[in-house]
């Protein structure tokens, strides 16, 4: 049995090595053997430093294969190449950066050989900014809100998974991925064990706001819950307005010299409005999405695969 260890890599020249060879001991600890990583190089802007250090792994160790991207494509994305890429019957993805630390590995398949289709490590203290820790929180109610992720079950970027749940995900071609949106329309035999969080080894995260709210926007591809919020905010404030209508008829009926307030009059219409163009651009968004979809848009594109199997 093949094990495949993913490891989408950004900006990770100084702390990859440490990572393979620490892993790569404890799946020898364990006896998980024969095994591969297939590291995936996420265009790093670090003038070519990452891919450099990539390649020396792949031309010292038969067993690692490098994946170069030619642009940016997200973590995501990334791994979704690697996983494109890999030939393992179980897959683990793992970070860069030592925070999934390779001393966690038999924690984790000690409950994924009870047999369980996924199993996710997740982090009872997380060593993250309070920025980091509260774009997590809301990654989390949204994906219980949109895609019905049970109440109990918490994640990460740390899991193990069956090659039938990765042949079902890499049909998956929308460049809008989530991983764990596929994860859960795949299987529900699923469990989490708590693991340590460790502190980064170099270099800070390489998420900022901007890429936070593109990774929560890309749960909306898996529901239809924000259209059905909508709706219903919709159906909500037009009977507002109606028993509003009602309420004014009634007041000029029974006190005729009552003036109508001007500025609650522009009050409403403000609100409204907006309401209307926020709802408008929930719609735009997906047909947007099914625009981009139609054309093809790629999650990734494949620079070039360097492999210790020459």
């Amino acid at each position: 049995m093949l094990y495949s260890i993913v490891i989408p890599c950004y900006k990770s020249a100084h702390t990859i090595r440490e990572v393979v060879e620490l892993t790569s001991a404890k799946m020898e600890e364990m006896g998980k053997t024969p095994y591969e990583f297939v590291l995936v190089d996420d265009s790093s802007p670090d003038g070519g430093d990452t891919i450099c250090e990539l390649r020396a792994l792949a031309d010292e160790y038969p067993y690692v294969k490098v994946i170069e991207l030619a642009q940016n494509a997200g973590q995501h994305n990334a791994v979704m190449a690697g996983l494109n890429h890999a030939e393992g019957e179980i897959l683990i993805a793992m970070d860069d950066d030592m925070q999934t630390h390779p001393s966690q590995l038999p924690v984790m398949f000690e409950e994924f050989d009870k047999g369980y289709d996924i199993v996710y490590g997740y982090y009872p203290e997380k060593h993250h900014s309070i920025f980091r820790n509260f774009g997590s929180w809301v990654n989390y109610i949204s994906v219980r809100i949109l895609i019905g992720k049970p109440k109990e079950l918490k994640t990460s970027s740390f899991w193990i998974i069956r090659k039938f749940v990765r042949d079902y995900v890499i049909e998956y071609r929308s460049h809008y991925t989530h991983l764990q949106g596929l994860f859960l329309r795949t299987t529900r035999n699923i469990a989490c064990v708590p693991v340590e969080h460790y502190d980064r080894a170099y270099g800070s995260s390489g998420y900022n706001l901007k890429k936070l709210i593109s990774l929560w926007s890309n749960i909306m591809g898996y529901s239809i819950v924000p259209l059905r919020i909508a709706q219903r905010v919709g159906i909500f404030f037009s009977i507002l307005g109606i028993i509003g209508a009602i309420a004014i008829v009634l007041k000029k009926l029974f006190a005729p010299t009552s003036a109508v307030g001007w500025y609650s009059m522009m009050v409403s219409i403000c609100f409204f409005s907006g309401l209307i163009m926020m709802f408008l651009g929930v719609i735009g968004e997906y047909l947007g999405r099914m625009f981009k979809n139609m054309t093809n848009d790629p999650q990734y594109v494949v620079r070039h695969v360097y492999t210790g199997r020459k």
